[in-house]
């Protein structure tokens, strides 16, 4: 580490020169829309002075001359100059076609794009089939609604928001990566998610080489040291503080982060109110990692890595599956991956599954699929159980309690051949009338209409569920029914 003598001294000669780097960002930064996701917002939204294009290494900018220039030879009005700035809108961008989403095209002509934004982020999806039909909306290239210039890209921001909000990092990061790095608000969500990922030098290597998109003066400092310019990083810092461009919590966590005086002391760092991806992964580096269970379900995802211990493998996969993040063959393989040391809780659902593997390869499913099965309801999980394994369940089972619960769960994912039971007369609604316009609008309230059923507002489920089919989503609409019908069997018992 440079002595810090030294770097006092270099700050305050830069110090000038930072400032005036610092000005013509300071408007930008203000227009800048806020992010969707508290979570987020923390490392994508700082003081308004926060973000820069200048880093400590690099020529400083020109001073302003002591005496004032003319801003002009004359009075006359010069010649007007014309730079396209338009590089097309956002709103349309998605990784998959509205034909193979099974959605049409059109689905948010009418709708007032602040309206359906604010639809998306609150929009609940708990049932298998309402996350499924979600993440279809959200990653849909459909023709955008009509908005004014400025609010442009505020639905797509959106989409990838309530991606991040449900830990889908690979589907948010595949739909940020189809509209480019670019715009700084776009940029933000993939640093934060590359951090989450544990691949932060492909983050900091974008950034380098654009420093105008930096999300935060606390990400740029990160970042120099990553790509190891220790000396430009703690110069950053020290000036950062000075210009008050970074919290004193801030100041304190990178201070641990870039000087390795302080690995040794006993030294707690108090975590923030309001967790960022930066700092969590600060945290972890100064030797200090944090627990995720209390973060947003996004930060699982760092738990997903190989270098964590099983267990924590284990009870991130179970979360992340439990929102649709997580293919289920994925938790599946998770639960596969060691013996479980220990019973009850996680172990236990890992033990009941291991022996189900078993059983469906012996043929003998008699004991270890009723018992699985109860061990994952227990937990609220029976429907993880019905996605790892109920395409695996063989029909004509003779065993009566084996039988009952293999044709519920190859019922609950809507397999063929499967014996759906008749819906609950309180779910009984008149056909819907879908509208002529304003359609995405009338497709996340049903959404929502749905949701209710976990609350017991059956009438409600059904209203949502005749929109949909008056909405043409048939298949989704028969899902949602079945899945619905045969909640009381599914859920954990009161």
């Amino acid at each position: 580490m440079t002595d810090r003598t030294t770097l006092c001294a270099l700050v305050l000669a830069l110090l000038p020169s930072l400032v005036l780097a610092l000005l013509p960002s300071l408007a930008l930064a203000q227009q800048q829309p806020l992010s969707a996701s508290d979570w987020l917002s923390g490392s994508v939204r700082g003081p308004v002075r926060e973000s820069s294009a200048w880093r400590p290494g690099d020529a400083p900018p020109p001073r302003p001359s002591a005496r004032p220039q003319p801003v002009a030879t004359s009075g006359a009005v010069g010649p007007v100059q014309v730079t396209r700035l338009d590089q097309g809108n956002p709103d349309h961008t998605g990784t998959q076609s509205p034909r193979r989403a099974g959605l049409p095209a059109d689905l948010w002509s009418g709708s007032d794009p602040a309206q359906l934004s604010q639809m998306v982020l609150a929009t609940p999806a708990r049932l298998q089939s309402m996350q499924a039909l979600l993440k279809r909306v959200l990653t849909a290239q459909l023709a955008p609604p009509t908005a004014p210039e400025g609010m442009r890209g505020q639905l797509f921001l959106s989409r990838a928001d309530r991606l991040l909000d449900m830990g889908a990092l690979d589907e948010a990061q595949s739909l940020l990566v189809a509209a480019g790095p670019g715009q700084p608000e776009i940029f933000r969500r993939m640093f934060d998610i590359a951090l989450l990922e544990g691949d932060e030098g492909r983050a900091c290597a974008i950034m380098n080489g654009t420093p105008g998109i930096a999300p935060s003066f606390a990400a740029r400092i990160f970042c120099l040291a990553q790509t190891g310019d220790w000396a430009a990083a703690a110069i950053g810092l020290h000036g950062a503080e000075a210009l008050g461009l970074i919290d004193e919590r801030q100041a304190i966590l990178l201070t641990h982060f870039l000087d390795d005086a302080f690995v040794d002391t006993a030294e707690l760092l108090a975590p923030a109110d309001r967790m960022t991806p930066l700092e969590f992964r600060i945290h972890e580096a100064v030797g200090q990692p944090l627990p995720t269970q209390p973060l947003p379900v996004a930060f699982a995802q760092s738990d997903l890595r190989l270098n964590s211990g099983f267990k924590a493998r284990l009870e991130a996969a179970e979360r992340l599956a439990r929102t649709g993040a997580l293919p289920a063959a994925t938790l599946r393989q998770i639960y596969g991956e060691q013996r479980p040391a220990a019973s009850g809780g996680v172990w236990g659902r890992a033990r009941g599954l291991r022996t189900l593997e078993a059983a469906l390869a012996g043929g003998d499913l008699a004991q270890a699929l009723p018992r699985a099965f109860d061990e994952f309801r227990a937990a609220g999980m029976a429907d993880l159980l019905a996605a790892m394994v109920a395409v695996d369940l063989p029909t004509g089972i003779t065993d009566p309690r084996a039988a009952e619960v293999a044709d519920m769960m190859r019922a609950w994912m809507g397999l063929p051949d499967s014996v759906i039971p008749d819906p609950a007369p309180e779910m009984a609604a008149p056909p819907a009338t879908p509208p002529d316009t304003r359609r995405g609008e009338a497709l996340l309230t049903s959404m929502a209409d749905i949701d209710a059923a976990l609350e017991g507002d059956l009438a409600r489920a059904g209203r949502g569920i005749a929109m949909l089919r008056a909405l043409g989503l048939d298949p989704d609409a028969d899902r949602a029914e079945a899945q619905i019908t045969l909640l009381p069997q599914m859920q954990a018992p009161q």
